[in-house]
C-alpha cells in the first residue's frame, strides 16, 4: 500500500513542478499559443496522483498486492507508460515553444507510452477480477 501512496506523492510533486516549468518557460519565451506543455501538469496530476489514490482505495478493499507478480507487472508498466507519455509531451511542448521541428518519432514514442498504459490497465483489471472472485 505504501508503494501506491509514495507513487501518488511522486506524481503530485512532478505535476506541480511541471506546472511551474510550463508557466516559467512560456513566460520566458513570451509564448501564448498551445503546446503539449499545457497538458503535462494535468496528465501527471490525474493519471499519477489521482489514479494512485484510487488504486490505494481499491487495494484497501481487495488486497491486490497479495498477487505480487501480477501487481508488480501492473505497477511498473503503468509507471513506465505514464513517464514515457509525459516525457514525450515535454519534448514536443518544448520544441513547439522553441519553434523547433519535431520528428514524427516523438508521436510514435508517445503512442508506445499509451500502449504501455493500456497494457497496465489490462493487468489491473485481471488482478481486480481475480481478487473480486476471492471476496
Amino acid at each position: 500500500m505504501k508503494k501506491l501512496m509514495y507513487s501518488s506523492v511522486l506524481y503530485t510533486i512532478l505535476g506541480l513542478l511541471s506546472g511551474l516549468f510550463y508557466r516559467e518557460m512560456t513566460k520566458a519565451e513570451n509564448f501564448s499559443d498551445f503546446s503539449q506543455l499545457n497538458i503535462v501538469h494535468t496528465h501527471l496530476l490525474v493519471l499519477g496522483t489521482i489514479m494512485f489514490l484510487i488504486f490505494m482505495v481499491i487495494e484497501a478493499q481487495f488486497k491486490l498486492t497479495k498477487n505480487k507478480k501480477l501487481f508488480n507487472s501492473f505497477f511498473y508498466i503503468y509507471h513506465l507508460g505514464l513517464l514515457v507519455t509525459v516525457a514525450m509531451q515535454f519534448v514536443n511542448g518544448i520544441s513547439t515553444i522553441k519553434q523547433l521541428s519535431v520528428s514524427p518519432a516523438i508521436a510514435g514514442i508517445a503512442g508506445l507510452g499509451h500502449i504501455l498504459l493500456s497494457i497496465a490497465f489490462v493487468f489491473f483489471f485481471i488482478l481486480l477480477g481475480k481478487n473480486i472472485d476471492k471476496k
